[in-house]
């Protein structure tokens, strides 16, 4: 898959990454986000990267009011869309982010990074940072990253990624904050743009505020 011009802003890039892609959104959550979501209750919800909005309407389907962010005002109108189309945008309030610059003002009690990856300069660790510092006690911090590289995707297929251990350590965590859900990887069968197949790797990190 090609890759959009990286000597452009941020805000260029993916405002060229979503300009290019299909306006339909595929009306299904992460399934790490409905496994670890489901069964705790609605209340205040930070995403971060909310792409097309489908997570962002699931959790508003759920009960949870929601912060949706992004830094593509071309995937906002999609999302705005699909949250209007399902009857959710008075749950819903969207917001664009340079997360390199700006944070939205929250407490939250989830926080939702699905894949918060970029191929510029982004200062990812601060960012997760202060998600995690946005939550509440006994507030859910769920981090998805890419594990391996699909054969499809802008990277190098035989990229080493970091571990989700890895991951976490990074974000140096008081632990004695945090209870760990989960902190490990998952594989699965990924379809490519046109159809093609791969087993890839994700990454996930679940932890629970004290």
């Amino acid at each position: 898959m090609k890759m959009p011009d990286t000597n452009k802003s941020a805000h260029e890039f993916w405002e060229e990454v979503y300009q290019n892609k299909p306006h339909a959104n595929n009306g299904k959550p992460s399934r790490f986000l409905e496994e670890y979501v489901s069964d705790r209750p609605p209340n205040i919800a930070l995403d971060l990267g909310c792409a097309r909005g489908d997570d962002s309407v699931w959790l508003a389907k759920q009960g949870w009011t929601v912060t949706a962010v992004d830094i593509s005002p071309t995937a906002l109108e999609y999302a705005r869309s699909n949250a209007a189309e399902n009857e959710v945008a008075d749950k819903i309030t969207f917001e664009q982010h340079d997360l390199a610059k700006t944070f939205p003002d929250i407490r939250c009690d989830l926080v939702s990074a699905m894949f918060l990856q970029t191929p510029l300069d982004f200062p990812r660790v601060e960012v997760l940072k202060r998600a995690a510092a946005a939550l509440r006690t006994g507030g859910l911090l769920l981090i998805v990253t890419h594990g391996s590289v699909a054969p499809w995707s802008w990277g190098d297929p035989d990229e080493t990624l970091p571990t989700a251990r890895e991951h976490l350590s990074n974000l140096n965590l008081v632990s004695s904050e945090w209870t760990e859900i989960f902190v490990g990887s998952f594989e699965r069968e990924a379809t490519g743009p046109v159809g093609q197949s791969a087993v890839v790797t994700d990454v996930v990190i679940a932890l629970e505020r004290r």
